[in-house]
C-alpha cells in the first residue's frame, strides 16, 4: 500500500503565513503537521511508500523536510488560479510513479486525535475502497463539505460535495482508501466528468460503480483553515490516540 498526500494547494486564507511556506508543514505540538500524519501511518506496518504531492512553488521546501522513504512530487502549477485540483492531483502523482498499488490518499493540512491505523484495518477488513463519515449538525457546514448517505452495512449510497440540500448529516473528511483496481479508475472518472477540485469528487463518481464503505470517525478532526483555527490548534493539541 501506498500513502498520497495532497498537498498542493496554497491556502490563501492562511496568508500571510502560508505566503511562501506550504501549510502542512506549519508546527503544532512542536513538529510539523506532516510529521504527526507520517509518523502515525508509518506506525501501522501496512504502508511502505509515501508521497507528497506539492505544487511548482513549494516543492523545493517539501523536498528540503522530506525524510527516508516520502517522495515528492511536484505537479508544475505556480498559482491557486491554475492549480490542477485534488483528483487531477491524484491522477498526476499515480502516472508520475508509477504506481499500481492499494492506495490510502489523506490531505496534508488535518490533524486527528486518533490513529488512522484504526482506518487502514477497517479498509483492509472491507476488501473495498473505503472512507470516513462524521455527523455534522450544522447545516451551514455540510454545504461546505462532502455529505454521504450510507446503509446499514456502512455502504455508501450517495456522496455529493458542498451540496445545496445536504441528504444526511454524515460528512465525509479528506482520508480515502482505494482498491488498486479502483486507483486504476481515476482517470476514467475524470474523463466522465467527475469533479476535480475536491477529493470526494471521485468518490461519488466511483460510489455509483463499485462498493465504497464509510467508516464511522472515531475520534475528532482539526481542520486548519484560517489563522484562527490554526492558533487554537496550537493551543490545543494534544498528539495521537494510538488504537
Amino acid at each position: 500500500m501506498k500513502c498520497l498526500i495532497l498537498a498542493a494547494g496554497y491556502a490563501t486564507r492562511l496568508y500571510p503565513l502560508t505566503e511562501n511556506f506550504p501549510k502542512p508543514l506549519l508546527e503544532v505540538g512542536g513538529k510539523p503537521i506532516l510529521d504527526w500524519l507520517v509518523e502515525d501511518i508509518a506506525s501501522s506496518g501496512k504502508v511502505d511508500g509515501f508521497a507528497v504531492i506539492s505544487n511548482g512553488r513549494f516543492a523545493r521546501i517539501f523536498r528540503e523536510w522530506a525524510p527516508e522513504g516520502v517522495e515528492v512530487v511536484d505537479d508544475g502549477t505556480f498559482t491557486n488560479e491554475t492549480r490542477l485540483g485534488a483528483v487531477r492531483d491524484i491522477r498526476f502523482a499515480v502516472d508520475s510513479l508509477g504506481l499500481d498499488d492499494d492506495l490510502l490518499v489523506i490531505a496534508g493540512d488535518n490533524l486527528l486525535d486518533f490513529s488512522l491505523c484504526r482506518f487502514v484495518d477497517y479498509a483492509l477488513e472491507k476488501g473495498s475502497s473505503c472512507i470516513m463519515r462524521y455527523y455534522e449538525p450544522e447545516p451551514r457546514k455540510l454545504r461546505r463539505s462532502g455529505v454521504v448517505c450510507v446503509d446499514e452495512d456502512d455502504r455508501v449510497l450517495s456522496m455529493e460535495e458542498k451540496p445545496a440540500e445536504p441528504a444526511s448529516h454524515w460528512c465525509c473528511p479528506p482520508f480515502y482508501f482505494y482498491t488498486r483496481d479502483d486507483a486504476r479508475l481515476t482517470g476514467e472518472g475524470i474523463e466522465a466528468g467527475c469533479g476535480t477540485d475536491a477529493p470526494g469528487s471521485f468518490v461519488a463518481w466511483l460510489a455509483r460503480r463499485r462498493a465504497v464503505y464509510a467508516m464511522e470517525m472515531p475520534g475528532k478532526r482539526y481542520d486548519i483553515g484560517n489563522l484562527e483555527s490554526y492558533k487554537a490548534v496550537c493551543a490545543s493539541y494534544q498528539g495521537i490516540v494510538r488504537p
